[in-house]
């Protein structure tokens, strides 16, 4: 869950949370090998979103209990560092 406290506009993350990460790539193959070698045996769901109008990038849906912060940047961090990745949101 999270919420916004007003008084500093900090937002606030209820752990643990299921939490959704936006992973883009140029092959659908690559993007799924990336994201099994980052999660592990660590249960996620890996949805396909879409394909851009030419088919040249296709996006993801990686969704997976996260613990804390420091599980869920660190899941970010691993995804991210991958160059095979275009982005990682």
């Amino acid at each position: 869950m999270v919420l916004i406290n007003e008084s500093d506009k900090k937002v606030e993350i209820a752990y643990p949370c299921e939490w959704k990460y936006r992973v883009i790539g140029e092959k659908r193959e690559e993007i799924e090998e990336i994201v099994k070698s980052v999660m592990g045996e660590r249960p996620h769901t890996l949805t396909f979103s879409k394909s851009s109008g030419k088919g040249s990038y296709h996006s993801y849906e990686l969704c997976a209990l996260v613990h804390n912060e420091d599980d869920r940047t660190e899941i970010f961090r691993q995804l991210k560092q991958n160059d095979r990745l275009k982005m990682v949101l």
